[in-house]
């Protein structure tokens, strides 16, 4: 057994994390760390590297320089025992739509190696934690967008993980179910399980992370708790308002 080397108050530590797909970086010398039983939200637009980073760290994809810690463990070095300790919940549903709840939870309890009387206990638990238990036994196809990503999750729960990537987990999902998601990120989080969240809403960042990071073109380009990041943007708004009166005035 590998003893770790990651502080025990640590879940995540990325140092100089780089990845280019031919000549264009998607991924830039990115440094940052994630403490144990926090949420980390990781804010940006559509092709900052977000997905990139999940990918890395839930040993999908190499980097191709830097290193990264997941739970303690080597992500290029220590695969195996990375995605043991961790969850993912990504962009584009893992779910079966020909299987029902019940049978997509059962599936992931045997791909966890669960005896059979702790994963019937864990399919039932999971189905009422996510209300989906009055639909256990309909296929996932006739499920709504916000049935569909509960599932989604709740197969990412299965095994218990202390260490959960949700990969911009509420893109295209009305606002009831935006907030449905949000109440079960806090409940995980009062059981001390470590999130690390990707989004493109300060909104959901405001709501649910302790603290967030803004990458643009695979830098991290600010980093900070919510309010300390709104008070900045504040700032930036106001100077970007003043650049743009004065660049008119210059033009008349």
């Amino acid at each position: 057994m590998t003893t770790p080397t990651t502080s025990l108050g640590t879940a995540i530590e990325v140092i100089g994390i780089a990845k280019s797909y031919g000549d264009q970086p998607v991924l830039q010398g990115l440094d940052l760390t994630v403490p144990t039983g926090t949420v980390y939200a990781l804010l940006g637009p559509n092709g900052a590297g977000k997905t990139t980073l999940v990918r890395i760290l839930s040993t999908l994809l190499a980097a191709d320089a830097g290193t990264a810690r997941v739970g303690g463990h080597d992500v290029a070095q220590q695969s195996d025992a990375v995605r043991r300790s961790i969850g993912v919940t990504g962009q584009f549903s893992a779910i079966d739509d020909l299987l029902t709840s019940r049978e997509n939870l059962r599936l992931m309890a045997d791909l966890a190696h669960l005896p059979r009387p702790e994963a019937a206990a864990r399919v039932d638990e999971l189905l009422a934690t996510f209300d989906l238990t009055d639909a256990a036994d309909r296929r996932a196809a006739t499920y709504s967008g916000g049935m569909k990503r509960r599932l989604d999750l709740a197969m990412t729960l299965v095994a218990r993980p202390r260490l959960i990537f949700l990969d911009e987990p509420t893109t295209g999902l009305d606002p009831r179910s935006r907030r449905d998601l949000w109440q079960i990120v806090r409940e995980l989080l009062a059981d001390g399980v470590t999130v690390f969240l990707t989004t493109q809403y300060l909104e959901e960042a405001d709501q649910l992370a302790d603290a967030v990071g803004v990458l643009v073109d695979g830098r991290l380009v600010a980093e900070g708790t919510p309010a300390e990041l709104k008070a900045q943007a504040g700032h930036s708004t106001l100077d970007d308002v003043f650049l743009s009166l004065t660049e008119t005035k210059e033009s008349f």
